[in-house]
């Protein structure tokens, strides 16, 4: 079951980490390698927490899609206005719901949601490294834009390509 969220008071954070656990722990390496691996993830979930109630969700039109199962949190992708559409950020599912069409029952759901409301182009950045994310995006009918990804700051990361999904 898909739940649109647009503020922090209507997301339950500790199940949404439970979907991002291994991405704050390698955030958590990467970021304070001095730390133990437990006190470097939470740090991590921290500096995650700060960023949706500081900055994601004061941005208008930004939400966070969430996949539920029996109530639990098992997939999760967040939008955000992005050149002429939305950009698809952070795409995760829960480890044991890999490979089970979970994601893509996901963006399946976001994509009629948005068309629903009007929504003309969703982007999303995915690295070259990442078959699994590869395979999703071109399953759920993206198509490569750029062999490269251009963030809002404006900096280029060649180690991603853009893809194109048009609603």
């Amino acid at each position: 079951m898909l739940t649109v969220i647009r503020s922090m008071r209507e997301l339950r954070f500790c199940c949404l980490m439970d979907v991002y656990t291994e991405t704050n722990r390698a955030a958590g390496r990467e970021r304070w390698p001095w730390e133990p691996e437990s006190h470097a993830a939470a740090l991590a979930e921290q500096d995650f927490y700060n960023y949706l109630a500081a900055s994601f969700f004061r941005t208008n039109g930004a939400a966070y899609f969430i996949w539920q199962e029996d109530g639990q949190y098992v997939s999760a992708l967040r939008m955000e206005p992005w050149r002429d559409g939305l950009l698809l950020e952070a795409l995760e599912t829960i480890p044991e719901r890999r490979n089970h069409g979970t994601a893509c029952a996901l963006i399946w759901a976001v994509q009629a949601h948005l068309r629903a409301q009007g929504a003309g182009k969703i982007y999303s950045h995915v690295s070259k490294r990442n078959p699994a994310s590869i395979a999703v995006h071109e399953k759920c009918g993206f198509r490569k834009l750029y062999d490269y990804a251009v963030y809002a700051d404006g900096s280029v990361d060649s180690y991603s390509r853009t893809y194109i999904y048009e609603v």
